[in-house]
């Protein structure tokens, strides 16, 4: 009797249990993600792909309105990710933190062409440099489009590389 009594509570803890962990088991993502997580989060991933490849497009082509516009677009998203208006990991977050403060630096030196950027060493940089009015602006926003690069790759998975420019041999 007192054995399928005890028999009878673990069955209903074990279900309780169950029924509790099973709805929060079928949101969860795989521990290696994939890197995709909501359809809310791979919407703005979209967007931002977008935005980077524009931003690349403009910058490559020395148009520095279409810069500043591209900036000023990225900005919500940015604020967005790293404020944690759209649900990502830490990671993704302090990416998007880093990218946000320097798109706002860039904006700044673009508005303001008497602003000094600060310097970014070369090391490292597989983009090749900008052309003329943006080399003021060339190690930074080469910064910027290797930190959405890695954003995205958080955001997305695997992404393609941004549309650059093959400098010639």
């Amino acid at each position: 009797m007192k054995s399928g009594f005890v028999r009878a509570v673990v069955a209903l803890v074990a279900g309780a249990l169950l029924a509790v962990a099973a709805p929060g088991l079928a949101a969860a993502t795989p521990a290696d993600g994939g890197g995709k997580g909501s359809s809310s989060t791979e919407a703005v991933g979209q967007r931002l792909l977008e935005l980077r490849d524009q931003l690349t497009t403009v910058a490559y082509n020395g148009d520095v309105q279409g810069t500043r516009h591209t900036l000023a677009e990225l900005d919500p998203v940015l604020a967005d990710l790293a404020g944690g208006a759209v649900k990502v990991r830490s990671e993704a977050r302090n990416q998007a933190a880093v990218a946000k403060g320097q798109q706002e630096e860039v904006s700044a030196v673009l508005a303001d062409p008497s602003a000094k950027p600060r310097t970014y060493s070369d090391e490292g940089r597989q983009l090749p440099p900008l052309p003329d009015p943006l080399t003021m602006v060339n190690g930074l926003l080469q910064s910027l489009l290797q930190t959405l690069q890695g954003l995205l790759s958080s955001l997305l998975g695997q992404v393609p590389a941004p549309p650059v420019p093959v400098p010639a041999p």
